[in-house]
């Protein structure tokens, strides 16, 4: 269908960013799967299992600018548009104010913040470009570009020993806002997501330890730890016409766990 949104989603090939993919190709979207990792890349697009005219994957380190270029080449020059960017590629390594290693801080800020930003960017430009050349300036019309950066709770709240994860995602959150308020005159939409406790690779092995388990639930309302479908749908949201009106905000998927201000009772 020649009217299909064109969606990229970085770091799409597991975890929350394959949820991201999966939905909006259900929605008839589609999709990029931008990923560094090769091996995971095109076995996501396996798994994927729909028309490969629907899908493609691109090798990409966000963190370095000529990767992102070809992403974006890629990109239209298989399906000649880019309509939403998730913005969803990140990484985590352990260690606090004492012990953190320069290059290891550096390493996680050139991919989770630096990285969002250049990819950002770069969808920007073009989505700008686009709107600068269609006929219809009223805005009536336009195609309703958007980008979602990924956050986290942790852009709010802190854990002693991710501290360059956390300063990361705080950035996402300035990114986020800065660029909706750049972008508003021109109808691009911009928005954050922030997870809490989701069933991905970051917690690999909490289910199989009762102690760490009861910790999160500890701290979560809901009392349990979600699925990566959950947020994607928050994602899908956002990306959609029923966000209309939401631009420069995050929406946390936590399961009540910011609006805590103690830990709860253990429900077994």
């Amino acid at each position: 269908m020649a009217d299909r949104r064109v969606i990229i989603v970085t770091g799409g090939a597991k975890g929350i960013g394959y949820a991201c993919a999966d939905r909006f190709l259900e929605d008839g979207d589609n999709v990029v799967i931008a990923d560094i990792d090769k091996q995971a890349g095109k076995a996501a697009i396996e798994k994927l299992a729909v028309d490969e005219d629907r899908v493609l994957y691109v090798a990409t380190d966000v963190s370095d600018k000529l990767s992102v270029h070809n992403l974006i080449a890629e990109t239209l020059g298989k399906f000649g548009r880019i309509d939403v960017l998730v913005n969803n590629a990140g990484i985590i390594i352990k260690g606090g104010a004492l012990d953190l290693d320069v290059d290891d801080f550096d390493k996680v800020l050139a991919v989770n913040l630096r990285g969002a930003f250049m990819v950002a960017q770069a969808v920007a430009r073009h989505m700008v470009e686009e709107i600068d050349n269609s006929d219809d300036r009223s805005g009536r019309t336009r195609r309703p570009f958007c980008i979602v950066n990924m956050s986290s709770v942790n852009a709010v709240v802190a854990i002693a020993d991710i501290l360059a994860y956390e300063v990361s995602k705080g950035g996402i959150n300035q990114l986020t806002k800065g660029m909706a308020l750049e972008l508003a005159p021109y109808g691009i939409r911009v928005n954050g997501v922030g997870p809490g406790s989701i069933k991905t690779d970051m917690l690999a092995g909490v289910a199989e330890n009762p102690a760490a388990l009861d910790m999160i639930h500890s701290r979560t309302p809901l009392g349990r730890i979600a699925h990566p479908d959950e947020v994607a749908s928050v994602v899908a949201f956002l990306a959609s016409a029923d966000a209309s009106y939401i631009t420069g905000e995050c929406i946390y998927v936590d399961g009540g766990r910011l609006a805590l201000n103690y830990v709860m009772a253990n429900r077994d």
